[in-house]
């Protein structure tokens, strides 16, 4: 087991870092959704650590840390089989990128594990409010399209089921019979499309809410490096000189290509307005759900990296050039040809 460095009070660690529901988060998994037999593993949780490894976190304490054990020490310490189905789990759950809801429903489907509940799939309600401004640029077009002018006033999703639910039967069947209309579908089949519209433009809402939240931490950590080049010790080390140029092109190449991919997502979307139909959004959404894994695998990446060195060095007056340099050389440095890799298959799809 491995205690967690503690946390500096001088800035605040990003969102991810704090914990809350493990849901809305990229690189925790409660194992109590997954059909685990073992009472101990069903009240811990599996982590990706700043060396993107993924371990299984028995506790985590202010004062203690985070106690953590790999999967393959798992037998020995609880006396199990390696041959026991608990086993096939962990090791099918340490081999994916990411552990983001989205992610997950393909990784999990991909190798035959049901979650204990299908909530354990969705965000949490608390997640899904905060994601209302992200989703408005999605929500609006179909809302204008479809009510026109009284789309204006529907903020939510919730605001469309309403309506659908309104006392004048006559009025919410005639609202009916337009979406239908619009996307060639039967009166039956739009609530349906409603939440499969909603989910797949939340995926998309979360993903950049993600890449924002990371992003000006990815710089602050560039600042970073340029500092520390600056430094004696640190400008005749090649090793580090290597490192540094490493990290700048593998984590600014991330974000290019997320950027760039959400980008693509938003214009595809607004493009389907040109010619509503079913099959043009069922089009986009496979399209979107192909890179649900290769979009989560990137920003859990950079997130877990940008987690650890926020934690340790909150601003530039924590750490000397010495502890930062050997912490890049060695947790921020170790995992980047697996991040690589998430962004060799994100070019061999564009």
């Amino acid at each position: 087991m491995t205690d967690a460095a503690e946390k500096p009070a001088e800035k605040e660690a990003p969102p991810e870092a704090k914990g809350g529901d493990d849901r809305d988060t990229l690189h925790t998994l409660r194992l109590s959704d997954m059909p685990l037999t073992h009472p101990t593993l069903r009240r811990s949780r599996m982590i990706k650590n700043a060396k993107l490894d993924s371990v299984i976190e028995l506790y985590r304490d202010q004062d203690t840390g985070s106690g953590q054990i790999e999967v393959t020490k798992v037998p020995a310490k609880f006396g199990l089989q390696m041959s026991h189905p608990d086993m096939r789990i962990l090791f099918v759950l340490a081999e994916m990128p990411s552990y983001d809801v989205y992610s997950l429903r393909v990784a999990l489907r991909q190798a035959g594990i049901e979650v204990n509940s299908q909530d354990a799939l969705k965000l949490s309600p608390a997640k899904v409010a905060e994601l209302g401004g992200f989703m408005k640029r999605f929500t609006h077009p179909l809302l204008m399209q479809v009510y026109g002018d009284e789309g204006v006033k529907m903020e939510t999703f919730a605001d469309v089921i309403q309506l659908f639910r309104d006392p004048d039967v006559q009025k919410a069947k005639h609202k009916l019979t337009l979406l239908a209309g619009k996307l060639g579908i039967e009166i039956m089949a739009i609530p349906r499309f409603l939440e499969d519209y909603a989910d797949i433009f939340m995926s998309i809402s979360y993903y950049r809410q993600c890449l924002d939240r990371v992003t000006p931490h990815v710089e602050d950590f560039f600042v970073a490096l340029n500092d520390l080049r600056k430094n004696f010790q640190m400008k005749n080390n090649p090793q580090f000189i290597v490192a540094a140029k490493e990290m700048e092109m593998t984590f600014g190449s991330l974000l290019s290509s997320m950027h760039k991919k959400l980008d693509s997502f938003d214009r595809r979307t607004q493009d389907m307005w040109n010619d509503l139909s079913a099959e043009r959004f069922r089009k986009i959404e496979a399209i979107i759900k192909t890179f649900h894994q290769m979009m989560g695998g990137i920003l859990c990446a950079l997130t877990v990296k940008m987690d650890a060195w926020v934690e340790l060095f909150p601003n530039r007056n924590v750490g000397g050039p010495g502890r930062r340099g050997d912490f890049i050389l060695g947790e921020m440095r170790t995992g980047l040809q697996r991040i690589r890799d998430i962004e060799a298959s994100v070019l061999s799809t564009d």
